[in-house]
């Protein structure tokens, strides 16, 4: 255990940075666990816990806060729980390379979405019939990625909140952290169910991870989100190059 304790600096560190700009901590977690040797399933597995437990210290801070829209929050999470299902079988299956690769392009839409966010002005909150059949479909997309690469899908929320509905970000990342509370525990049951995480290595990076969520929380609104953004956008392509360049070194298997 004691070789395994670095996981809890780790899920801190994801969790303070996930809570803040609503994406959840897996984007830190994943890459850096599979860097480590960890397989593809492995790591997707152990990082839902961490995001669900990030996600709850997160939505118990920003309940009091008053920033989080349920009304919305509840029909994204309920649709995203299909994909979740999906997307844990689909993790048992999936190359390591092939995940990487995959998980590679990822964290490049997510660092050009943060980096190009401030440009994203809020409009009229849109609700539409027809917005609500985009939502279906992007839902259950996010569900996939958050069960498949253990990220929590903030990666499709949080533009689909800002972007198409105009929800501002104060709300949106918030309303976020909110959703993955539900597709992480989706996830986690299934993989569970599935025989893939490693429940020590789970429960330390979720140590480390609801700590973040409450730090996170607390500071976002008063750390400058410009450098904030320029700080994450940096890992992100750092992190995705990594990525890149491991696909095409990694063998074409699963385990």
């Amino acid at each position: 255990m004691l070789d395994s304790l670095w996981l809890v600096p780790l899920g801190f560190v994801a969790g303070v940075l996930g809570s803040m700009i609503g994406l959840g901590g897996g984007f830190v977690i994943v890459p850096s666990l599979t860097f480590v040797g960890f397989s593809p399933t492995l790591a997707a597995s152990d990082s839902l816990f961490a995001a669900f437990c990030n996600a709850v210290a997160s939505t118990f801070s920003y309940a009091r806060q008053r920033r989080i829209v349920y009304s919305l929050g509840i029909k994204l999470a309920l649709l995203s729980i299909p994909g979740t299902v999906l997307g844990a079988y689909i993790s048992d299956e999936i190359a390591a390379s092939t995940f990487k690769l995959l998980f590679g392009m990822v964290l490049v839409a997510s660092s050009v979405y943060i980096y190009s966010r401030r440009k994203m002005e809020p409009r009229e909150y849109n609700l539409s019939k027809q917005m609500m059949v985009l939502a279906v479909g992007a839902s259950f997309f996010a569900g996939i990625i958050s069960s498949l690469f253990g990220i929590g899908g903030g990666t499709v929320f949080v533009p689909l909140m800002v972007v198409a509905m105009g929800l501002a970000m104060k709300l949106a990342a918030p309303t976020s952290q909110f959703i993955l509370m539900f597709a992480a525990a989706s996830g986690m049951v299934v993989h569970s169910m599935l025989g893939h995480p490693n429940y020590m290595e789970a429960g330390l990076l979720s140590a480390g991870a609801f700590a973040g969520g409450i730090v996170g929380s607390r500071i976002s609104l008063r750390v400058s989100e410009s450098k904030l953004r320029i700080l994450v956008t940096a890992i992100l392509a750092i992190t995705s190059a990594k990525l890149f360049m491991d696909a095409f070194n990694t063998p074409a298997k699963t385990h």
